[in-house]
Order: C-alpha cells, then structure tokens, then sequence
C-alpha cells in the first residue's frame, strides 16, 4: 500500500473517531427534558430520579426558615412551601424542560415544571398560591402570578417574613415583607424571624455555618456532618441541611475535618 492511500485511511479513521466522540459528548450533556415520578426536596427544588431541578423564577421559604403568620404566631412556612409543592404535584407524572444552569452554586439545573394533566406551570402555581417568591433568572411564566400573590396577600404575604435570599445570606436587616409587619414591633420580628437557636427540620441534620474564610473557595459557609470533630462545637447554625447536596447547592462547602457520617 502506498504511502498516500495509509495517510487517507489515517485521516478517515481519525475523522470517524472524532465525529463519534461528538456524539458521545453531545448525547452525554446536560439533558433538555425528563420526565417520570417527582418528590419535592423543598418549596422551590424537585426531584426526579436522581436529578434535582431548581424551579425556574421560584424562590421559596427554606425548609429551615420561620416567617409570622397573620396572627402574630411563628411557624415553618418552609416546611408549608414544601408540602405545598408536593400537593400541586400530587404522585403524577412530572416533566421538567431544562432552561440553564443554577446562576451562583452548585451543579442543579433550573426547569419549568409541569404534572400531568395541568396546563399551568408548578412554578407558577406554587408563587400564585403565595408560597414562594419570583427569582431572577426567570423564563418561566411567573410575574403575573407574583402579583396577583402579592396583592391578594396570599400564603406567606398574609403574614410578616424575609426574602428566602436574605435569610440565606443572614441579612438581618432586609426588607419586612408581607400585610402583617408591623415597624413599631421591627426588632421583636426580626428577632423572631433570625432566632439564635434555629430549629432543625425533620431529618435534616447537617449544620451550616456562614463563613468569611469560605470564601476563598468561592462559597459562603461551611457545613458539618455528623461524626465531624466540628460538628458538636457548633452549636448555633445558620442553616440545617438535608444533605450534603442541598449543602453545596446553597453554596456551603463540607468543614476539612469531616469524615463520612455514622
């Protein structure tokens, strides 16, 4: 065989190659849309199989947040986001059509949320309802349910609460929101809303820190599992986690000395 006809055949396999290398990359990425059976991790994350969407536009109360209702009283409305989100879905069949990335932490993707049978959106059922908030980026259909939440002071803005974003980053002096705030009682309700000795939701063990130093890696607290050397000494979280997952989605990284929870 001449030198030519080895030199194409090189370049015909090498050409072959690369074209089915794309395609494992291509088929390999991020997919467009899924659908199958869902579980509500919290007001504003579902889950199907073992991918977790972010709701596109939807930021919800954290399971971990207080808010006041109507009559002065505390209580879990992130718990209430959750069982919320799980009641609109109600065992059916969820698709979720990927529209980007998460913008600041983690590997979650945002979706638009749709169960079998409905024409609405999840995502904006849930903010109609009042149990949840509109987030930028938004694709999804959600402003005008926002405000109709809003104005009809639905869910959480019947009562006193703080933007999910300001109870994340523990801004205890962001905007009061909601019918029910009242300015001659500000410090009392912040003191409420930001407790010193926040209360561990059901099966969610794992313990937040805002963290200045954290930042080095890019993020803004630290988490502790349980078996961590630092995980008794911290005695007043910031956050309680779910799991180590949810943890970096908030933009947490695991305390260097943890080792694997017992």
């Amino acid at each position: 065989m001449s030198f030519q006809k080895i030199f194409a055949a090189a370049r015909a396999f090498a050409l072959v190659s690369f074209l089915a290398l794309s395609g494992f990359l291509a088929s390999s990425g991020p997919v467009s849309a899924l659908t199958g059976a869902a579980t509500a991790r919290d007001g504003n994350s579902v889950q199907l199989g073992d991918v977790t969407y972010r709701l596109d536009g939807v930021d919800a109360p954290e399971l971990d947040q207080v808010c006041i209702d109507n009559k002065a009283d505390a209580w879990t409305c992130g718990i209430e986001a959750r069982d919320q989100l799980a009641k609109l879905i109600n065992k059916r069949t969820v698709r979720c059509d990927d529209v980007g990335p998460e913008k600041s932490f983690g590997k979650r993707h945002r979706a638009i949320c749709t169960a079998e049978g409905d024409k609405t959106s999840l995502n904006e059922q849930l903010i109609k309802l009042g149990f949840a908030l509109a987030r930028e980026p938004i694709k999804a259909n959600v402003k005008a349910a926002a405000t109709e939440a809003k104005a009809s002071a639905a869910g959480i803005w019947k009562g006193c609460f703080v933007a999910p974003q300001d109870f994340r980053s523990g801004k205890k002096d962001g905007a009061l929101l909601g019918t029910a705030c009242r300015p001659d009682r500000d410090k009392e309700i912040r003191a409420v809303l930001f407790p010193e000795e926040l209360t561990m939701p059901p099966n969610c063990s794992i313990k937040g820190k805002l963290a200045v130093r954290a930042r080095v890696t890019g993020n803004i607290g630290i988490y502790h599992l349980r078996g961590c050397p630092s995980y008794p000494a911290t005695t007043t979280p910031d956050r309680w986690f779910c799991s180590e997952d949810d943890a970096q989605a908030a933009g947490f990284r695991k305390a260097y000395n943890c080792r694997r929870p017992r």
